[in-house]
């Protein structure tokens, strides 16, 4: 039997792709709207960027114009006629921007600080959606097992229903130990058609978080979970706060709003400075097309200015500004507080949720193996007739909350250390 289930294992698996942690994330990230909108914005910054950029290049611009005129004139008849003219003007002027304060070039690294805040709100979205494939990865995992551990149950006391019933037909047995094992049996097939249930319901809602098609055949990769387990370190609160700092894309963010404040600041100031702007342009234009040339060159006006304004009272309007500005970096900064004292409390949360988890799996452990003694013996006892169907049965559910308590306690372990990862900025896999 076990060789049969060995083979069928081998040809689902030759047929049917297992999905890795990995493929997972990565096919969510390939399909993901949010992730893509992101990768819109960061694009949509790069054009701002790009643009702030060319602002501080001159302006260049032309124009054609065509101006039709009729006047009246007298011939020698006295009698009088409308006579049409019309002139054609050419020009070509160009503007440069001197000096205004250094706003041009606050802009162009306001622009550059904006285009890095959309790229790390795009890597928040990233590992947001990252933790939740992951998430829903384990529960694919913790379903699978209890699917499996169900099944052992229910195949066990299937055995031990098919024992009762020849000791009832020997008569070494009432009809009611008979019965109680039976009943036993029928809540474990229910319990298994649960698990199964669950197991669907937690593989659709991880196709569905990969937005992927949902279908019958998709299988996940099972890792080593107990090497896992085994081989993963203690986890330092300040240690992880340390490299959740350098890596963890809000504090990016906070500290280039902060950033930004202190130039929102530089260009509020700005407003007291004058400015300094050069202009340039030529025209020229012709009446009569036979004169053309001639007319062009002799019309033709070349000119240069240089403008300079200065801001002398403008209500108060830059003082206002000023005290805006400042008000801004002292939000920003205290955004930025905020934002590492957050990050501080989730990390020391996730370190003692690891903690805790390590605790509870270990007594889960301990209570397992005692329960398998104590099952095991009893087993031996209830073949051998030496206990009844109701003492046995009680140790065999004593088993199995044991075993769906370990089942539940190592997956909260293995999720409290891939969060710690997920902190320290390490990748979500096995």
């Amino acid at each position: 039997m076990a060789a049969a289930l060995i083979i069928s294992s081998v040809a689902v698996t030759a047929q049917t792709k297992q999905w890795s942690l990995t493929d997972c994330i990565g096919y969510a990230l390939e399909k993901n709207i949010q992730v893509r909108k992101a990768g819109v914005s960061v694009s949509l910054g790069e054009l701002s960027l790009q643009q702030s950029k060319d602002n501080m290049l001159p302006s260049l611009s032309a124009s054609l114009s065509e101006n039709l005129g009729w006047r009246l004139e007298t011939g020698a008849s006295d009698e009088t006629s409308l006579v049409g003219s019309s002139r054609t003007n050419a020009s070509l002027s160009s503007g440069l921007t001197l000096f205004n304060g250094f706003q041009l070039r606050n802009q162009v690294r306001q622009a550059g600080l904006d285009l890095k805040s959309l790229q790390y709100s795009a890597d928040q979205t990233t590992e947001s959606v990252s933790l939740n494939i992951m998430s829903a990865y384990l529960q694919v995992l913790y379903s699978e097992e209890q699917v499996i551990n169900a099944r052992n149950q229910a195949e066990a006391t299937r055995e031990e229903l098919a024992l009762a019933a020849e000791r009832l037909t020997l008569g070494a047995i009432a009809n009611s130990d008979y019965l109680q094992v039976k009943t036993q049996l029928a809540s474990e097939e229910s319990s298994l058609a649960t698990a199964v249930n669950n197991l669907k319901m937690a593989k659709l809602n991880l196709m569905q978080l990969m937005e992927y098609p949902v279908d019958e055949s998709f299988e996940i990769a099972r890792p080593d979970i107990d090497a896992f387990i085994s081989t993963a370190p203690a986890a330092d609160a300040v240690s992880v706060y340390q490299e959740a700092l350098e890596v963890k894309p809000q504090i990016k963010i906070a500290s280039i709003n902060r950033e930004n404040a202190s130039i929102d600041l530089e260009m509020a100031r700005a407003g007291f400075l004058p400015s300094l702007s050069l202009s340039a342009g030529m025209s020229t234009g012709f009446t009569e097309a036979a004169e053309m040339g001639a007319q062009l060159k002799n019309g033709f006006s070349p000119s240069v200015g240089l403008s300079a304004s200065v801001p002398i009272f403008r209500n108060n309007q830059n003082k206002t500004a000023v005290s805006r500005a400042k008000y801004g970096i002292t939000t920003a900064e205290l955004d930025e507080l905020n934002t590492r004292n957050q990050l501080r409390k989730e990390v020391e949360q996730a370190v003692l949720d690891a903690e805790s988890a390590l605790i509870s799996y270990q007594a889960a452990l301990n209570r397992y193996d005692s329960s398998v003694e104590t099952y095991n013996l009893s087993e031996e006892k209830f073949k051998l007739g030496a206990m009844n169907s109701v003492d046995f049965l009680i140790q065999k559910t004593n088993l199995t909350a044991a075993e769906s308590n370990l089942l539940q306690a190592k997956y909260e372990l293995v999720y409290s250390h891939k969060i710690i990862d997920f902190y320290r900025g390490v990748a979500l896999t096995f």
